[in-house]
């Protein structure tokens, strides 16, 4: 078979196979190649310079048995025999289900998660999203930690049981969307940069020195990570992608990589036959994140959406520190912005970071499918202090609320995992860091942090502290237990799935609202979601008045004259629909 490895800084390159090393010979472009007999479980690396020097993994090894720094393996990604057909299931219409395979079971496995997919099929969910998967040191991360972008974690089960989720939750009707990391790669184990320039000192990111997507010889890392995004969406059936922090990826090319990505993509899809989408995170609040190519956008198909989330959450919460304080002003107006307007911050003046921020969407031309709506993620659960869930800062039925908005509004909705019970487990930050020093510098960095905030030391949990990775387990609860919560779920998404057409634009959202007496009703399509914040106090809410002929007519409900409005109990939400037979409002 053929071994072939990209090292542009070496002189000789040796071919490290089950102990023998064997010379590969020098292409155009630093290509090195050479044949040799192997096949899959064969163990292998690339020894650079020095033919006694260390054995350096495979930059693209897609299967890392010993972890990212030991010797790769052979592996053949279409040796899988598939068990059940899949035509693919496109972003439009979608309700998205956000877990971590550590967490998500005791076990912390692919084939154990996959066990409990039938239940997420019957709550209504379309798709999972995987929180990254590729190797990193230890056991236990959360994966944005990565050193192998082409890989799978082997605690979880390696590309096999990767495959095998992915055939499973086929099999219950799922999509799997996997979340990956270009922007960077983790602090340990990182062995790329003795290989050729995959970064540059020329632009700076949180983790240190950018991924190079426009220096000399970015080229190829361009095609190192684009090639490692297509090899997961073709090899293993994705159905998307989930692209994290896409504001960190540093490129001044007039070609961006993300276009580019976005093109590869969509011919990908017309090859295979099946829709592929990629979901950015991004916090630019930038209308070409997911403006088409053809109008100089990137061509994403969707982003993130966290000024949704921190319009929602300071509306259930109450909370006012950090980024949330731009939302706290007037929290019924940030969520009427939002869920018309996609961005809050669009042009004005953002008091957390002291500038103007974002630019507004066309709303007319973008569909509101394109943006992606929660009210609770890995992140803003897991980078609070201790990992708090919405229900342990609101609780359940203040969560409900938020269900409502979520799950029956204009956006694309998205759960994290346990969400959809009022699960009280933590989700906390966790690491399992081999390297002692970086180990008590992660511990002593989280400390800090939340120090500036008055937090005491001892009170934030260790991230290195088994313990910490054990409480964040879910916790799944029995079938008779948090009956009503799952019911409100699983019953929005019926009636999303049963009146909702994909496609409509940010154009065709009204909302109305009262900002002293924290009521708004959410109108798109035939649905019309009516929300009381109020913790006291009853609120009469502004609906169209055919809701009201048509609730009067079906429903055991009072008759209520039209201009009155609908009056709603305090921590209360209705979704009201039309009386044609297709499903009936609900009302929590």
């Amino acid at each position: 078979m053929r071994f072939e490895v990209w090292a542009p800084r070496a002189r000789r390159v040796w071919l490290w196979l089950e102990g023998a090393r064997l010379p590969l010979r020098e292409d155009a472009g630093g290509w090195w190649r050479t044949d040799a007999a192997a096949g899959p479980g064969t163990r292998y690396g690339f020894v650079l310079d020095d033919p006694q020097g260390p054995v350096l993994p495979d930059p693209r090894a897609r299967r890392l048995p010993e972890g990212p720094e030991g010797p790769a393996a052979v592996t053949d990604p279409g040796a899988y025999l598939w068990r059940h057909p899949w035509a693919g299931r496109g972003l439009p219409g979608a309700v998205l289900y956000e877990l971590h395979i550590g967490t998500f079971t005791a076990e912390g496995t692919f084939d154990a998660a996959a066990e409990r997919l039938e239940r997420l099929a019957e709550l209504g969910i379309t798709h999972v999203q995987l929180m990254p998967v590729s190797p990193f040191p230890g056991r236990h991360g959360w994966g944005y930690d990565g050193v192998a972008p082409w890989a799978v974690h082997e605690p979880y089960g390696g590309p096999e049981g990767l495959a095998r989720l992915v055939d499973a939750a086929h099999g219950a009707g799922l999509g799997v969307v996997l979340d990956v990391v270009h922007n960077h790669l983790g602090p340990s184990g990182n062995r790329l940069p003795e290989f050729g320039p995959y970064f540059t000192d020329r632009h700076h990111t949180p983790w240190g020195s950018a991924v190079n997507l426009d220096g000399r010889g970015s080229d190829e890392v361009r095609a190192y990570f684009a090639g490692s995004a297509l090899a997961f969406l073709r090899d293993f059936r994705l159905d998307g992608l989930r692209l994290d922090a896409v504001h960190e990826l540093a490129d001044d090319r007039a070609l961006p990589f993300l276009a580019e990505l976005s093109a590869a993509v969509d011919a990908l899809a017309l090859e295979v036959g099946r829709p592929l989408f990629l979901i950015a995170e991004s916090d630019r609040n930038d209308p070409r994140t997911v403006a088409p190519r053809e109008r100089n956008g990137l061509g994403l198909h969707a982003q993130w959406t966290d000024d949704f989330h921190h319009a929602l959450h300071v509306a259930l919460t109450d909370e006012a520190q950090g980024y949330y304080a731009d939302f706290a002003r007037a929290p019924m107006a940030a969520l009427a912005k939002t869920l018309t307007g996609g961005f809050f911050h669009d042009g004005g003046y953002s008091a957390f970071r002291g500038r103007g921020h974002g630019r507004a969407l066309e709303r007319a031309a973008t569909p509101a499918y394109r943006l992606v709506g929660y009210a609770q993620t890995h992140d803003q659960i897991g980078n609070r202090a201790l990992g708090d869930r919405l229900t342990a800062q609101a609780g359940p039925a203040r969560a409900a609320l938020g269900a409502a908005l979520v799950l029956c509004g204009p956006l694309t909705p998205m759960l994290f995992m346990g969400e959809e019970w009022g699960a009280g487990s933590p989700w906390q930050f966790f690491t399992d860091h081999q390297d002692p020093a970086l180990a008590e510098a992660v511990r002593q960095g989280r400390r800090a942090e939340f120090a500036a905030h008055g937090w005491a030391a001892g009170d934030i949990p260790d991230p290195q502290d088994p313990a910490t990775r054990d409480r964040s387990v879910l916790r799944h609860p029995a079938a008779e237990d948090h009956r009503e919560l799952t019911r409100w779920h699983r019953r929005l998404i019926r009636i999303r799935r049963a009146l909702l057409t994909p496609g409509q634009p940010l154009s065709a959202v009204t909302v109305r609202y009262d900002e002293n007496e924290r009521w708004l009703t959410v109108c798109h399509g035939p649905l019309v979601v009516a929300v009381n914040f109020s913790p006291d106090r009853p609120a009469t809410v502004a609906v169209p008045p055919y809701v009201l002929t048509l609730l009067a007519a079906t429903h055991p409900v009072p008759p209520t004259a039209p201009e009155a409005g609908l009056r709603l109990p305090p921590e209360s939400a209705a979704v009201l629909t039309p009386a044609d037979g297709r499903e009936v409002s609900g009302v929590w």
